[in-house]
């Protein structure tokens, strides 16, 4: 998960807490892990609302997400 990037913008992910997502704060999407195996797809990433990414802004800024690159 380390050597990852954002298929888009080729930035720095993070992954979520429980491991279920990788996640581009700069665009505000969201990539899945679907058995352990990220889904890189950018057709299949998520949007994240206002609410979702203040609350993963504050696990990033608070060292409980992990960071590639």
């Amino acid at each position: 998960m380390r050597i990852l990037a954002c298929p888009v913008d080729k930035g720095r992910l993070w992954l979520a807490e429980d491991g279920s997502f990788l996640y581009n704060p700069r665009l505000r999407l969201a990539y899945e892990v679907r058995e352990a195996i990220p889904v890189m797809l950018a057709d299949e990433a998520r949007r994240v609302d206002d609410a979702e990414h203040a609350h993963l802004e504050a696990s990033i800024a608070a060292g409980r997400m992990t960071s590639s690159l």
